[in-house]
């Protein structure tokens, strides 16, 4: 495998991780919103850019997601 294949299997393996743990911290949710960056990033440089734009579009819910829960309490 090359590096930007390890590279994908790293993003796609930190956003199921912290997806699986969101309920324990907001931090996970920024977590998984960083894997989603890293994911969209991914899509775009092997060239299959839909991935990479609805990886971005994950990557900002996220974000949203993790700055409502940050501030809610």
């Amino acid at each position: 495998m090359d590096a930007l294949t390890w590279f994908g299997l790293f993003a796609v393996s930190a956003m199921l991780l912290c997806y699986a743990f969101e309920d324990r911290s907001h931090w996970f949710v920024l977590g998984f919103s960083a894997a989603c960056a890293f994911g969209s990033l991914y899509g775009f440089l092997q060239g299959a850019w839909p991935f990479g734009v609805v990886e971005a579009i994950w990557a900002g819910v996220a974000l949203r997601r993790w700055i409502l829960r940050a501030h809610s309490g």
